[in-house]
């Protein structure tokens, strides 16, 4: 028989159900790491920086230690600033503006998103094009023009990220509300005298939030690899306040002689940043009634 008359037969529905549970499980266990990933730096960012007890802005003569030298871990900066302090205290404002510019993209989004959708006719192409426009502005571009505007910040990063990342939540929800803005509960609930802005908070929202929820977490990550990088630029948080984006920019000088300098950062808002995606995507599977398929 030939090769491909072998590779035509069914394979049998067992060998099926076993594969898809194996996946099954291997999703699961990779979504609760990255939600345990998630939490664990959300801990460190609030109760690290008490219990290290060490001050990052303090310099000592032990410039440039090597790790568990002179009692510091992770060593010390070319300042003689303990590494492991700086690392704790950086996850607070990465976090904190992650955190703040997505619940404002989410506020702006949403908000926009749901009337476009419920509404619909001119009302919706005028609010969907104005989001076109917003999207085809450059993130970055858009970012540093709030924050030139203003002066870096914890509050200029909020608003220029949590502006430029709305406009992709928007379409999101314009797309969500439209679909339920026909459904029969809705209609009902028109009928029955309810004023437009509670069918969207108490009828329409409740039954797109699934979805949205795990866009939110999503755009988590995004947010803060935006922070990251401005502050890598110069823009963001700005020194002697420790933040791991301006730490990998301080710290390129000594690549080559003192990698960890670089590395322990830039590693730290890589593994938040992939963690918050692959929570979204299992918050995705969990909340979507057509994922047992």
């Amino acid at each position: 028989m030939s090769d491909r008359a072998l590779s035509a037969r069914p394979v049998p529905a067992g060998r099926l159900r076993a594969a898809y549970s194996r996946r099954r499980v291997a999703r699961s266990a990779l979504g609760a790491c990255s939600w345990a990933i998630v939490l664990l730096f959300v801990l460190i960012a609030l109760l690290g920086p008490p219990l290290v007890g060490a001050d990052p802005a303090r310099q000592t003569s032990d410039a440039m230690a090597s790790i568990g030298a002179s009692g510091h871990l992770l060593g010390t900066d070319d300042l003689g600033r303990d590494m492991l302090a700086r690392m704790l205290y950086g996850a607070r404002p990465l976090l904190l503006v992650a955190f703040l510019s997505t619940a404002l993209a989410a506020v702006l989004g949403v908000a926009i998103g749901l009337v476009a959708g419920f509404f619909g006719r001119w009302i919706e192409w005028v609010l969907m094009r104005l989001m076109d426009l917003a999207l085809a502005f450059p993130a970055m571009l858009l970012i540093i023009l709030v924050v030139a505007a203003w002066r870096p910040g914890v509050p200029s990063l909020v608003v220029g990220i949590g502006v430029s990342l709305a406009p992709g939540l928007a379409r999101l929800t314009r797309a969500l509300a439209a679909r339920e803005a026909g459904r029969d509960y809705v209609l009902a609930a028109r009928l029955g005298g309810t004023r437009a802005p509670r069918i969207m908070v108490q009828e329409v929202l409740p039954n797109i939030a699934g979805p949205l929820l795990a866009q939110v977490v999503m755009t988590l990550s995004v947010a803060a690899g935006f922070a990251a990088g401005l502050s890598y630029l110069g823009l963001g948080i700005q020194p002697p306040t420790p933040d791991w984006g301006y730490m990998v920019q301080a710290g390129q000088e000594f690549l080559y002689t003192a990698p960890r300098l670089v590395v322990l950062p830039a590693a730290a808002t890589l593994i938040f940043v992939v963690a918050c995606n692959f929570a979204g995507d299992d918050l995705r599977d969990a909340l979507d009634p057509r994922g047992t398929r």
